[in-house]
């Protein structure tokens, strides 16, 4: 807004110290704040600023293991999820919306588990094909513009347990709606397929991360 772009030499040195991945790993930042602030980025930035970003994310997202064994990334991209991800703030609200934090989350666990399988599901599974070798913002553009529906959160299992497949970890990213799912016996549908599958992978774990709990 200050023109503080507008002095090339000014505009390399943001850039050089974002492309920095020494002072990236020491300041310790997270994908989610390199990702926040390209969300926010407009056309009076430089392309070589926000392409830093990128490069930027890329090195923080160093510090995420690798897993092991198979792993299944289930990103909830229901009609709930294009809601800003601090909440509605009037005109202050963030333009970060929590589609953008599943996706992001989403293609940070691909990009070092080359093998993850990302399934993206509204009120069913929503076909999606991702190359874990794109940056992370591609991917994570890619998952943010899919078509949206209602919540089916046993949807994704139980495409898993037609297939009869093998799984060590499956992540759910959901804002708060990794409950839902109508009543059986005293368990949701989402539990039902959850026992079918642990059933035939007795040693797999289940992660539910809640954007907005």
């Amino acid at each position: 807004r200050h023109g503080v772009f507008k002095d090339s030499g000014l505009t390399q040195l943001v850039a050089d110290k974002l492309s920095n991945a020494e002072q990236i790993k020491r300041a310790k930042v997270f994908p989610y704040q390199l990702f926040s602030a390209y969300k926010n980025v407009d056309h009076t930035v430089p392309a070589k600023v926000t392409n830093a970003l990128q490069k930027a994310a890329e090195t923080a997202i160093e510090n995420i293991p690798d897993f092991g064994g198979k792993v299944y990334v289930f990103t909830d991209v229901s009609g709930s999820m294009h809601s800003p991800v601090t909440g509605y703030r009037g005109t202050v609200s963030t333009k970060v919306q929590c589609i953008d934090v599943a996706a992001l989350v989403s293609a940070s666990v691909l990009r070092k588990n080359a093998e993850a399988e990302v399934i993206p599901f509204s009120d069913h599974v929503v076909r999606a094909t991702l190359n874990p070798y794109d940056s992370v913002m591609t991917n994570a553009e890619k998952l943010s513009r899919l078509p949206s529906g209602g919540t089916n959160c046993s949807a994704p299992l139980a495409e898993l347990n037609r297939r009869n497949a093998k799984g060590d970890l499956i992540i759910y990213v959901s804002d708060n709606e990794s409950w839902v799912d109508s009543a059986r016996y005293r368990s949701t549908a989402t539990m039902t397929e959850w026992n079918k599958f642990k059933a035939r992978n007795p040693k797999a774990k289940l992660v539910c991360i809640d954007i907005t709990p």
